[in-house]
């Protein structure tokens, strides 16, 4: 659509609140990817070390514990955020 089509929304503007919701919605979601970087920067230590195949078992429980928890966490912003 050229712009002399495109009709004209019904709400042209944004409010502060939409602003200020917008904020708080990408300091949440920066905060989660931190998460899941922290723990594939842990996952990539964790391959680099050699160690017994038990040790290995209990470190790749670990990083699935927590990344079901950073998924967890995520489900939550979202909610919060579901209009």
């Amino acid at each position: 659509m050229t712009p002399e089509v495109m009709p004209t929304m019904v709400f042209p503007y944004k409010t502060v609140y939409d602003e200020a919701w917008d904020e708080e919605w990408a300091a949440d979601w920066k905060k989660i990817t931190e998460i899941f970087e922290k723990i594939e920067e842990l996952e990539q230590l964790f391959n680099s070390l050699y160690v017994s195949v038990l040790r290995e078992l209990t470190q790749q429980k670990l990083i699935l514990d927590l990344k079901k928890y950073a998924y967890s966490l995520s489900k939550v912003i979202i909610d919060k955020y579901r209009r």
